[in-house]
């Protein structure tokens, strides 16, 4: 990893993720839900539902980083899990903010095949080592991105303790 940083402003993240909104629509793909992975996924599946006029929404929740460059050893689905026949003869389309390992994308990406019409991956950032490689991608880089969402620390602690600003 580099120690370089991409930093995405929310005014760059919005014009990201029309742009990438824009590639599905000219591939002419039409989802029929879109499944944001949690957390990073959900601004770019929001942003993608409202652009695409998608307004099937699901998400599911994986744990798989711990810090900066710290992982799990695999990433694991947490509950609620979806329900998989809620996506039966479905076009689903998997929203991300970054492919990285592209460990997490694996594994939703296959607990989606098989039980689904299509699915497909966008994401706003694609490394190159990630293991899924995905049909949508607004920017390739190998820097660490500084999202506009978790570059700042909470402003309150797990036990309720309210950080100084």
């Amino acid at each position: 990893m580099s120690d370089v940083r991409e930093n995405l402003t929310w005014p760059l993240f919005g014009q990201a993720t029309r742009e990438l909104a824009m590639q599905v629509a000219a591939d002419g793909y039409e989802p029929d839900i879109i499944l944001s992975i949690a957390r990073g996924g959900v601004f770019a599946a929001g942003a993608l539902a409202y652009a695409l006029d998608v307004k099937n929404l699901h998400l599911v929740n994986v744990e798989f980083y711990t810090g900066i460059g710290t992982t799990l050893d695999m990433p694991v689905m947490l509950a609620p899990v979806p329900d998989v026949v809620d996506f039966s003869n479905k076009k689903v389309l998997i929203a991300d903010d970054v492919a990285d390992t592209g460990k997490t994308l694996l594994l939703v990406r296959d607990f989606c095949e098989g039980n689904v019409a299509e699915v497909r991956c966008a994401v706003v950032y694609e490394k190159p080592q990630s293991l899924v490689k995905c049909e949508y991608v607004w920017k390739h880089t190998d820097d660490w991105i500084n999202f506009p969402w978790s570059v700042e620390p909470p402003v309150v602690t797990r036990q309720g303790q309210i950080l100084d600003a």
